[in-house]
Protein backbone atom coordinates (compact mmCIF):
# COMPACT_ATOMS: atom_id res chain seq x y z
CA UNK A 1 0.00 0.00 0.00
CA UNK A 2 1.37 3.37 -1.02
CA UNK A 3 1.52 5.92 1.77
CA UNK A 4 2.60 9.54 1.52
CA UNK A 5 3.40 11.79 4.46
CA UNK A 6 3.94 15.51 3.90
CA UNK A 7 5.90 17.86 6.12
CA UNK A 8 7.18 21.42 5.98
CA UNK A 9 4.11 23.61 5.69
CA UNK A 10 3.53 26.69 7.80
CA UNK A 11 3.35 30.45 7.84
CA UNK A 12 5.89 32.44 5.88
CA UNK A 13 6.21 36.07 4.84
CA UNK A 14 5.99 37.12 1.22
CA UNK A 15 9.36 36.83 -0.44
CA UNK A 16 10.39 33.98 1.81
CA UNK A 17 11.05 30.32 1.02
CA UNK A 18 9.53 27.04 2.06
CA UNK A 19 10.61 23.43 1.65
CA UNK A 20 7.91 20.78 1.47
CA UNK A 21 8.89 17.13 1.80
CA UNK A 22 6.97 13.98 0.94
CA UNK A 23 8.06 10.70 2.47
CA UNK A 24 6.78 7.81 0.40
CA UNK A 25 6.46 4.14 1.21
CA UNK A 26 4.96 1.14 -0.51
CA UNK A 27 6.50 1.73 -3.94
CA UNK A 28 7.30 -1.61 -5.57
CA UNK A 29 9.88 -0.14 -7.98
CA UNK A 30 10.96 3.20 -9.48
CA UNK A 31 8.12 3.38 -11.99
CA UNK A 32 6.25 6.09 -10.18
CA UNK A 33 5.64 9.79 -10.55
CA UNK A 34 5.40 11.96 -7.45
CA UNK A 35 3.96 15.42 -7.51
CA UNK A 36 3.03 18.38 -5.40
CA UNK A 37 -0.40 19.89 -5.83
CA UNK A 38 -2.23 22.70 -4.11
CA UNK A 39 -5.78 23.78 -3.49
CA UNK A 40 -6.80 27.24 -2.38
CA UNK A 41 -10.29 27.92 -0.99
CA UNK A 42 -12.85 27.96 -3.79
CA UNK A 43 -10.36 26.81 -6.42
CA UNK A 44 -9.60 23.56 -8.16
CA UNK A 45 -6.64 21.46 -7.13
CA UNK A 46 -3.71 22.28 -9.40
CA UNK A 47 -0.35 20.72 -10.11
CA UNK A 48 2.67 22.64 -8.84
CA UNK A 49 5.70 20.44 -9.48
CA UNK A 50 5.99 16.80 -10.50
CA UNK A 51 8.86 14.37 -10.92
CA UNK A 52 9.36 10.97 -12.52
CA UNK A 53 11.33 8.64 -10.25
CA UNK A 54 12.44 6.56 -13.24
CA UNK A 55 14.31 9.19 -15.24
CA UNK A 56 14.11 12.35 -13.14
CA UNK A 57 11.93 14.24 -15.62
CA UNK A 58 10.32 17.23 -13.96
CA UNK A 59 7.48 19.62 -14.61
CA UNK A 60 6.80 22.98 -12.97
CA UNK A 61 3.57 24.87 -13.38
CA UNK A 62 3.78 28.34 -14.90
CA UNK A 63 2.71 29.76 -11.55
CA UNK A 64 5.96 28.59 -9.92
CA UNK A 65 8.42 28.57 -12.83
CA UNK A 66 11.65 30.13 -11.76
CA UNK A 67 10.55 29.84 -8.13
CA UNK A 68 10.09 26.11 -7.60
CA UNK A 69 12.55 23.23 -7.63
CA UNK A 70 11.54 19.61 -7.13
CA UNK A 71 14.08 16.95 -6.20
CA UNK A 72 14.24 13.32 -5.13
CA UNK A 73 16.28 11.54 -2.51
CA UNK A 74 15.92 8.01 -3.77
CA UNK A 75 17.58 6.41 -0.79
CA UNK A 76 15.05 7.99 1.55
CA UNK A 77 12.16 7.82 -0.91
CA UNK A 78 11.56 11.50 -0.23
CA UNK A 79 10.49 14.05 -2.83
CA UNK A 80 11.02 17.66 -1.87
CA UNK A 81 9.87 20.89 -3.46
CA UNK A 82 11.57 24.16 -2.61
CA UNK A 83 9.47 27.24 -3.24
CA UNK A 84 11.21 30.62 -3.32
CA UNK A 85 9.96 34.18 -3.46
CA UNK A 86 6.61 33.13 -2.07
CA UNK A 87 3.57 35.27 -2.80
CA UNK A 88 0.25 35.58 -0.96
CA UNK A 89 -1.39 33.80 -3.90
CA UNK A 90 0.70 30.73 -3.07
CA UNK A 91 -1.43 30.29 0.05
CA UNK A 92 -3.15 26.90 -0.15
CA UNK A 93 -3.24 23.38 1.21
CA UNK A 94 -0.41 21.52 -0.46
CA UNK A 95 -0.72 17.82 -1.19
CA UNK A 96 1.78 15.19 -2.20
CA UNK A 97 0.51 12.59 -4.65
CA UNK A 98 1.85 9.60 -6.52
CA UNK A 99 0.92 7.33 -9.40
CA UNK A 100 2.51 4.48 -11.30
CA UNK A 101 4.47 5.96 -14.20
CA UNK A 102 7.10 4.59 -16.53
CA UNK A 103 6.53 6.79 -19.55
CA UNK A 104 8.29 9.75 -21.12
CA UNK A 105 8.07 13.05 -19.32
CA UNK A 106 5.88 13.32 -16.24
CA UNK A 107 2.15 13.96 -15.82
CA UNK A 108 1.09 16.73 -13.48
CA UNK A 109 -2.70 16.94 -13.49
CA UNK A 110 -4.47 16.10 -10.25
CA UNK A 111 -6.96 13.72 -11.85
CA UNK A 112 -4.08 11.55 -13.07
CA UNK A 113 -2.85 10.71 -9.57
CA UNK A 114 -4.14 7.82 -7.49
CA UNK A 115 -2.45 8.14 -4.11
CA UNK A 116 -2.63 11.22 -1.92
CA UNK A 117 -1.19 12.50 1.32
CA UNK A 118 -3.22 14.30 3.96
CA UNK A 119 -2.10 17.78 2.95
CA UNK A 120 -0.20 20.55 4.70
CA UNK A 121 -1.24 24.20 5.00
CA UNK A 122 0.98 26.90 3.55
CA UNK A 123 0.08 30.48 4.38
CA UNK A 124 1.98 33.41 2.89
CA UNK A 125 1.45 36.73 4.60
CA UNK A 126 1.89 40.03 2.77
Amino acid sequence: EVQLVESGGGLVQAGGSLRLSCAASGFTDDDYAVGWFRQAPGKNREGVSCLSLRDGATYNANSVKGRGTISNDNAKRTVTVLLNNLKPEDTAVYYCAARPWGGVGVPCAAYEYAYWGQGTQVTVSS
